[in-house]
């Protein structure tokens, strides 16, 4: 998919959803931190559940380093992989405090330094927090760049780099945000919809699903 198809491909995405909004709740940039680093591997609904009562507990980054992976813990245990959730939630309040006055760094490298912050969950956060022109590549936009071919690569990485060279800059603030939508709801991993896709017609995929199952049943998501 060249630079041009690809531009359609976003647009017509963008019609659809002028203005996409992350699905984790939060209040602040702290708050959407915490939840983006409890994201991964865990739905953004069992991520909202937990957070509920934690950010009830801990708002702030003084009261989750006081209330330490201990306390973290039971607000937690239904997420994936809590146990080094809670360690890492703990670990980056306690840096916010002492390397950033308990704000979040609206930086990369500042924020790829915390505990449980990588390229991804750092782009989140610049993004939705600060408004700046990332492209955070989760499970769901690499599957579709490679899927669709609006950006192939073998790493998160490279499928991020071709993203942002084929998105119209006017485009880039919003795109993660409607290419995770489209992975989520309709170009499932193990059951796409393509008979009710919008960009069907620009997707490169071969083995597309034009017929929806018998009975109209919807497959469960993916």
């Amino acid at each position: 998919m060249n630079a041009a198809q690809a531009a359609a491909f976003l647009r017509t995405l963008a019609e659809a959803n002028p203005v996409p909004e992350t699905e984790l709740h939060f209040r602040d940039p702290f708050t959407l931190l915490v939840a983006v680093v409890l994201s991964a591997q865990t739905t953004d609904a069992a991520v909202n559940k937990a957070t509920a009562t934690l950010f009830e507990a801990a708002p702030t980054p003084a009261a989750m380093a006081a209330l330490g992976a201990e306390g973290i813990a039971p607000h937690i245990r239904r997420i994936g992989l809590w146990q080094a959730k809670a360690r890492n939630v703990a670990a980056l309040s306690k840096l916010l405090l002492e390397r950033h006055g308990g704000e979040v760094p609206a930086d990369r490298a500042a924020l790829e330094a915390l505990p449980g912050v990588g390229r991804k969950t750092a782009n989140v956060v610049l993004n939705v927090a600060f408004g700046q022109d990332t492209m955070a590549v989760d499970t769901h936009i690499f599957r579709l760049g490679n899927r669709t071919g609006i950006a192939p690569g073998k790493t998160p990485r490279e499928v991020e780099e071709a993203l942002v060279r084929k998105t119209p800059p006017e485009l880039l603030r919003h795109a993660h945000h409607w290419l995770i939508l489209h992975g989520r709801y309709i170009c499932k991993a193990r059951a796409p919809e393509c008979w009710r896709c919008p960009v069907v017609a620009l997707c490169n995929y071969r083995d597309k699903v034009l017929v929806p199952p018998a009975g109209g049943a919807v497959p469960a998501s993916s």
